[in-house]
């Protein structure tokens, strides 16, 4: 379904799902406090233009709906992670977390040459980390010629990195991601495949990376992005994307005090199915099975990353 102008004069890239306007409640009570610690704004186009070498074009997504959404689900707070169709302009996102009341942090995407004045910036709004794209479909250059500039000017802010990469690249990765000074924030998991065994040779090196480096954490979310069996696997059930749960179960059993999960609203980037919001709540029981775990996860983990203060 369609959310109002997708781009600002560009239409929305083909074959893409909006999405999905109206969320079922979960039936998972979410620990209070708990953070929604991945999701985008997107948006408005016509306010706030996508990025002219973008490799996608969203639905709008505004700071609105997502607040709407937070509030339904029942997350008392948000972080909000730049995504690549905004390129470094960060407008979107910065005008989210003002508008936030303080609910929101944000992770921003920068370019080797900014100042300290726009990180300052940045900062008062409420900006805690920047990310990394190596995803090779999602960038023209995968970023390790200019992280190391950027982490040398982002370290005395406290912020952290943020790198989204595929299980396939680990290897080749795995010694220059070690050697990144900061606390490191893995999206999704490093993207494994789950129709392989969770404790074959390439999940096993993840879990090594984690190990290794004790200033890495993970975020165990987007399911829907990585399963093969959907969003239902038991007929009649809220059983969700049953294929990921033993990855992320495993992150989380033995990292618990390095593992962050969030939405990833509005799910950008999806052709097969758009995901029920409620539904993908009800998926953390299964990966985070006791309430300790639970309220690590949702609370006290992201709390500690990105409201260190106590705020």
């Amino acid at each position: 379904m369609a959310h109002g102008d997708t781009s600002g004069g560009f239409e929305k890239s083909a074959g893409w799902l909006d999405w999905y306007d109206g969320p079922s409640a979960p039936t998972f009570r979410l620990p209070e406090g708990a953070v929604d610690a991945h999701c985008h704004v997107f948006g408005p186009g016509g306010e706030f233009p996508y990025a002219p070498e973008r490799k996608y074009t969203p639905c709008d997504a505004s700071a609105e709906q997502l607040f709407a959404l937070r509030d339904h689900l029942g997350f008392d707070r948000n972080v909000i992670v730049q995504a690549t169709c905004h390129g470094a302009d960060n407008s979107a996102m910065v005008d989210a977390l003002r508008r936030s009341g303080g609910r929101a942090r944000g992770v921003a995407t920068v370019r080797r040459d900014v100042t300290e004045a726009e990180l300052a910036e940045l900062h008062e709004a409420g900006v805690r980390g920047v990310r990394f794209n190596f995803v090779k479909r999602l960038v023209d250059r995968v970023p390790t010629d200019s992280l190391d500039e950027i982490v040398a000017k982002i370290a005395p802010l406290g912020w952290h990195v943020v790198i989204y990469f595929e299980a396939e690249d680990l290897p080749d990765l795995y010694d220059f991601f070690s050697g990144i000074p900061t606390d490191i924030v893995v999206d999704h998991m490093g993207r494994p495949d789950v129709s392989k065994d969770p404790d074959g040779p390439e999940f096993a090196l993840f879990l090594r990376f984690l190990r290794e480096n004790p200033r890495v954490w993970a975020k165990v979310s987007c399911p829907e992005r990585l399963s093969a069996q959907g969003p239902r696997a038991l007929h009649g059930e809220r059983h969700a994307y049953l294929d990921v749960v033993p990855f992320a179960r495993r992150v989380v059993e033995e990292f618990p005090d390095r593992v962050l999960w969030g939405t990833d609203w509005p799910h950008p980037n999806l052709r097969d199915h758009m995901p029920d919001d409620g539904l993908l709540v009800d998926y953390i029981p299964q990966i985070a099975t006791t309430p300790d775990l639970q309220r690590r996860l949702l609370v006290e983990n992201p709390r500690r990353l990105y409201w260190p203060e106590g705020e």
